[in-house]
């Protein structure tokens, strides 16, 4: 017998299509009950409870009971960068759907991602940190550090990196973007900065999706945390289809 973690028994329960679903779905950072979680999967109610029953006994879901209501969620960073990894590996190896849907623009250009931003927006970020030096290459497994000029610039956009540090999750992670093929910031400081985007009202959340819509001005004032832009610092933005007044867009519906 083998000795060590069993990633087999992680595999086919990650594997399966409908958890999969279930796990993509709650990757947007918000709980949702079962019948939500049925619905996102495309199966019956009694089959996802089934399946949400495995994933919490796995540890890989939570479940926050509220009167008559059960909500799901994902039970910790660790469990969404898995999921995140996995992702973007589909990606990279040509494991991605063949039919993609209407929203799909929407959510290459800006999406969340449990709770930090993905998309072309966050690359484009994620860019223009490491061209001002604020982001350095780093020897650890997160592949990224916040430089002294970097700590300099958050503290006075507000963010408390001190105290991001005083927690047992990395303050930076290089996370390669699924849709971008580029990298974006995950860890700790990732999600600091999308909080202050949602505080501050650059973005907001669309109803019953991982898409985000950029107020007026909100994409400048997001990318400005990282400094003036240099030659790299927005590449890839100008391919996403954009309405008349510069936002993203997608594309009509045809369904």
């Amino acid at each position: 017998m083998k000795d060590g973690p069993d990633i087999a028994r992680l595999g086919s329960l990650i594997g399966d299509p409908a958890r999969a679903n279930i796990l993509a779905a709650l990757m947007a950072g918000r709980a949702l009950t079962a019948g939500e979680c049925a619905s996102e999967a495309g199966i019956a109610a009694p089959t996802a409870s089934g399946h949400l029953a495995r994933l919490v006994e796995a540890r890989l879901l939570l479940v926050e009971v509220q009167g008559r209501h059960r909500y799901y969620r994902i039970a910790g960073p660790d469990v969404a960068e898995a999921v995140e990894a996995m992702m973007g590996l589909a990606a990279r190896v040509g494991l991605t759907r063949t039919r993609p849907g209407p929203r799909d623009p929407v959510m290459r250009a800006a999406r969340f991602c449990y709770d930090h931003l993905a998309g072309a927006a966050a690359t484009g970020l994620y860019a223009r940190l490491v061209e001002n030096g604020l982001l350095a290459a780093s020897a650890s497994a997160e592949g990224v550090a916040l430089t002294p000029q970097g700590r300099a610039r958050l503290v006075a956009e507000g963010i408390d990196i001190a105290a991001l540090e005083a927690k047992a999750r990395p303050l930076c992670r290089a996370c390669l973007d699924w849709s971008e093929r580029r990298p974006h910031l995950a860890g700790g400081l990732g999600a600091a900065i999308a909080q202050t985007a949602l505080a501050r009202s650059w973005l907001r959340r669309e109803r019953g999706s991982r898409a985000v819509t950029f107020a007026p001005g909100g994409e400048r004032a997001l990318l400005a945390l990282a400094g003036p832009a240099g030659s790299r610092g927005e590449a890839g933005l100008a391919a996403v289809p954009r309405d008349q007044d510069g936002r993203w867009c997608s594309p009509p519906r045809t369904d």
